[in-house]
């Protein structure tokens, strides 16, 4: 019986991590810039709803992850701070680098980095 490889994950995962984390990465950015300027100053509900879409599809990716329990929504209730904006992007900017960590690397039967898949 061939042993399970525990890097395994679905290609579309891999996908879609190749398509949000440039996104994060630019939201993380652009909050960073916020909050040099005004760390206090609150979020408005647009912002906090765009930064939430994009959360929410990481999480769906992280999601048999245990870094997910270290990870929550922007409060589009209370609107939170610039700073307190870059604190939490900026857990799922370091659960997304562990997570490509985990499941990415050098494949040497194709000879190039490939995501580790299950199919």
């Amino acid at each position: 019986m061939a042993k399970k490889n525990n890097k395994a994950i679905k290609m579309t995962k891999g996908e879609q991590y190749e398509m949000l984390y440039p996104i994060l990465k630019t939201l993380l950015s652009e909050i960073k810039e916020l909050s040099k300027k005004k760390p206090d100053n609150p979020l408005n509900k647009l912002k906090v709803g765009m930064i939430n879409k994009v959360l929410e599809r990481v999480k769906i990716i992280l999601a048999n992850d245990p870094t997910t329990q270290f990870l929550e929504l922007l409060d589009d209730e209370t609107l939170p701070s610039n700073s307190d904006a870059v604190f939490i992007i900026s857990h799922y900017d370091a659960a997304m680098k562990q997570y490509k960590d985990k499941h990415y690397g050098y494949n040497n039967i194709e000879n190039k980095h490939t995501w580790f898949t299950s199919n």
